[in-house]
């Protein structure tokens, strides 16, 4: 598979265009941002970790029957995925009250959910991500009922699987964030990254916070609680 030239570059990601129409590589970087790109840093070895993670997240959810974007680990950083245009809603589900919600309703973490909540917010960096409704996806053409009902039904099952698996591993899945793309042929499948810098994982026991909270609030012990995930995650 040949890397031709660069498509696009974002805050985590650079993506190249190859060969193959319907194929691109993705280049993980180690490069972090937060609230929106206002605080920027580098978390050693992050690239890497949200790489080899990712892909081993896809491939037990596509075990499952969820469809999602991913071909081929062609090496620690890169991987070949179909080529998708995203749907420009991040769809974030919670299973407990943490970061914005927390701080959106005045409740305090930690607060388990009876039962998990989806939002949605419009995909745009200038505008801040804003949190939008079904009607507001469908009124800007963002996507079609349908679509949202599929991403919906699709989200909640990814949900399912990956807090039983967390579980396993003695990791609370807090919440996290998916992004959506459409294949050449209009399938919805599952894109983007499943890392530490998408979701919120808490130790189980110590309920110790290992993803990119650390990087957010200065706590310090970054690497560290990415390399922890990543040690449980693949058994090394």
């Amino acid at each position: 598979m040949e890397k031709k030239e660069q498509l696009y570059e974002g805050k985590a990601k650079k993506v190249f265009a190859t060969d193959d129409a319907n194929l691109v590589i993705v280049d993980y970087k180690d490069d972090a941002t937060a609230f929106n790109g206002e605080k920027k840093g580098t978390i050693t070895g992050k690239g890497v970790i949200n790489n080899v993670m990712s892909n081993h997240m896809f491939q037990l959810l596509e075990q499952q029957g969820v469809p999602t974007h991913f071909v081929e680990q062609l090496s620690e950083r890169e991987t070949l995925v179909k080529k998708v245009s995203i749907v420009p809603l991040e769809v974030i589900i919670r299973n407990i009250s943490a970061g914005s919600f927390a701080k959106r309703f005045g409740v305090e973490e930690g607060i388990v959910f009876d039962e998990p909540t989806i939002e949605f917010s419009y995909k745009n960096d200038e505008l801040g991500d804003p949190l939008m409704n079904a009607y507001h996806a469908i009124a800007l053409k963002a996507a079609t009922r349908e679509e949202i009902e599929t991403i919906k039904a699709m989200a909640f099952k990814v949900n399912e699987v990956m807090k039983q698996y967390f579980d396993t591993l003695n990791v609370i899945l807090v919440d996290f964030k998916l992004e959506f793309g459409k294949t050449a042929d209009g399938k919805i499948v599952l894109a983007d990254e499943i890392s530490p810098d998408t979701c919120r994982l808490w130790d189980k026991t110590t309920k110790e916070k290992l993803d990119k909270d650390r990087f957010r609030r200065d706590m310090g012990g970054v690497e560290e609680a990415y390399q922890e995930i990543m040690k449980r995650v693949m058994g090394k």
